[in-house]
């Protein structure tokens, strides 16, 4: 080996290996933006249901204590009942949605590409009526 090609190998490894991490960070940065889209989902249809279950009406801010057990990030949500003003009686059901949610991507690579923050679609959920507090497990989830 000729004394100027030491080392050759080493720099070859240190270019192809800082590639493969920058790759291999994004991928998991987007599976992690897959798992929150997912997370905020389910956040979501879990919202609804304790609105319908545990007759939440006009306490929105229990519904939210319940999808941040989900999904911390949750701020801002909307709760509407059908029909707008309904009782525990006369409501046909409730729908849940989140609004303003955000991902922040940590790889480097979305910072060389100055995305760094993107909004997330409003995720929305309705459910109809269960009879509200006469669930037989109502105790499991309404406090």
């Amino acid at each position: 080996m000729k004394r100027s090609q030491r080392g050759a190998t080493a720099v070859e490894f240190a270019l192809v290996f800082i590639i493969f991490m920058a790759f291999s960070l994004v991928i998991l940065d987007v599976a992690r933006m897959l798992f929150t889209w997912n997370a905020a989902n389910e956040a979501a249809r879990a919202g609804a249901r304790y609105a319908v279950v545990c007759d939440n009406t006009g306490n929105d801010a229990l519904v939210l204590a319940k999808m941040q057990a989900l999904l911390p990030q949750v701020q801002t949500i909307d709760v509407g009942w059908d029909p707008a003003g309904c009782n525990p009686t006369s409501c046909i059901g409730a729908r849940v949605s989140i609004t303003g949610l955000t991902y922040n991507f940590m790889s480097p690579m979305a910072g060389l590409a100055n995305i760094g923050v993107i909004p997330m679609p409003s995720f929305a959920t309705y459910m109809t009526r269960e009879d509200m507090r006469q669930d037989p497990n109502a105790g499991a989830i309404c406090p």
